[in-house]
């Protein structure tokens, strides 16, 4: 006799807490297979396909794209023909972290603060079974609160009413028996017929930020890869005492050197490559640069290898993919890694591994058409090499006034790693092999 098991969203891995629902890839009816991708999620690191560890029918699906859950709450539910409820799902091969192959272990689930006041009530609410089609809309109920627990499972949608004075015992949701979802406090929001609660009654200032516009503009939370980003800035700005010294470098022969290697018939070299070789060439003579503080044991950490990051603008916001072990890779190898990792992060296909790791990072915002830049240092890293815009300018070359193709490069380094004379030194060799190539070649 089929029996019904609840598939909650698993733990994802590198601390994330929460994922967006971009896309279903199951409607409910449809049979699964085990292994079978269900939903397509977002998180602050990358756009994740989820695989359901059950494999059968789906009755049931929770949340509608664009919600955001956190982690552990219900996905969907499966019709199985296994015997018991008890017993384990069958073998699975394919493995997040938060689930495995055997019999599932009890998952780790972060509770937020916001939440745990009302944890009774969510659990009890998110045992109900769902409509498979929620209106679109929300409605106001009648000004007598409702009695017992309010049907809100998501802890996000109670921190946003609470957040702009919304009573949530006022409303009656769109989401299955009348479960409160997001867009249902969002829509009385923008229709301003959202109730007061008891925080509004109380306090009239400006609401904490939300989707909703208000007197002061269009509010747009900070969440997915733009809230990871603010987070690590600002975190970035607090620990670390950073120091920027920058110089301008001839980068003429450098171009003139790339021209003839692309026009040599072999595999084309970007100029992101060139400088990342020679990246890897200055950090070996300053070694303390490819490094990061532990401020916990109170010492500078040195690392062997380089792990290099480079900065890439997508429409989801800034991502700093990392190619790994960049410091053994030839010029072709970390071209043809580039354009992977870049064409990844367009798409949003970039996994959590893809972009964590790094140990120093490039940062060519010349693509912007601008010369110079005071980058923030990607923590916990201890410096960033930012690259301007290549274009010509007079310059004293040989003794003479000439047109020359001129690069502004910058450092901004950890000043608990190294004084100025070493990050002076760093750049004033990457300057060096900008301007003379085989600068580069006696260090191979």
């Amino acid at each position: 006799m089929a029996h019904v098991l609840e598939f909650k969203l698993p733990d994802l891995g590198e601390g994330l807490t929460e994922a967006e629902i971009v896309r279903w890839l199951v409607r409910v009816g449809d049979v699964v297979a085990i292994d079978q991708p269900v939903v397509e999620v977002e998180t602050a690191k990358a756009m994740v396909e989820v695989p359901c560890p059950y494999g059968g029918v789906v009755t049931a699906r929770f949340g509608e794209e664009g919600t955001e859950l956190p982690v552990g709450a219900p996905l969907l539910t499966v019709a199985v023909g296994a015997p018991a409820p008890t017993d384990a799902p069958e073998g699975s091969g394919n493995v997040l972290v938060g689930y495995g192959t055997g019999a599932p272990a009890a998952r780790r689930r972060r509770v937020r603060t916001s939440a745990v006041a009302d944890g009774a009530a969510a659990e009890k609410a998110s045992t109900r079974r769902p409509d498979p089609v929620p209106a679109p809309h929300a409605r106001v109920a009648a000004p007598t609160p409702v009695e017992g627990p309010v049907p809100v499972i998501s802890p996000l949608v109670r921190r946003l009413a609470r957040d702009n004075g919304v009573d949530l015992r006022h409303l009656v949701g769109s989401g299955p028996d009348g479960l409160i979802l997001r867009a249902d406090v969002e829509g009385a929001l923008r229709a301003g017929t959202a109730p007061a609660g008891p925080r509004e009654a109380a306090d009239t200032r400006t609401p904490a930020p939300s989707t909703a516009a208000s007197a002061a503009g269009l509010r747009t939370p900070l969440k997915g890869v733009r809230g990871a980003v603010a987070d690590k800035l600002s975190r970035s700005r607090r620990e670390i005492p950073d120091a920027t010294c920058w110089v301008d470098a001839d980068a003429t022969e450098l171009m003139r050197a790339r021209t003839a290697m692309n026009a040599a018939g072999a595999p084309r070299i970007s100029l992101l490559a060139l400088l990342a070789r020679i990246c890897s060439a200055a950090l070996a003579r300053y070694p303390e640069l490819n490094s990061f503080v532990d401020m916990e044991a109170r010492e500078v950490v040195r690392l062997d290898q380089v792990h290099l990051g480079f900065a890439a603008q997508t429409e989801r916001g800034l991502v700093v993919p990392v190619v790994r072990d960049a410091h053994v890779r030839d010029a072709e190898s970390l071209t043809a890694e580039f354009a992977r990792l870049t064409e990844a992060a367009r798409t949003g296909t970039l996994t959590p591994g893809e972009l964590t790791g790094g140990t120093f990072t490039l940062n060519n915002y010349g693509v912007f058409g601008v010369d110079g830049s005071t980058p923030i240092i990607n923590h916990p890293e201890a410096a960033m090499l930012g690259v301007g815009r290549i274009v010509p300018k007079p310059w004293v070359h040989e003794g003479e006034l000439a047109v020359r193709q001129v690069v502004q490069l910058s450092l901004t380094f950890d000043h608990r790693v190294c004084d100025g004379g070493t990050a002076g030194g760093f750049l004033r060799y990457v300057a060096d092999c900008v301007e003379q190539p085989t600068v580069l070649l006696r260090t191979l």
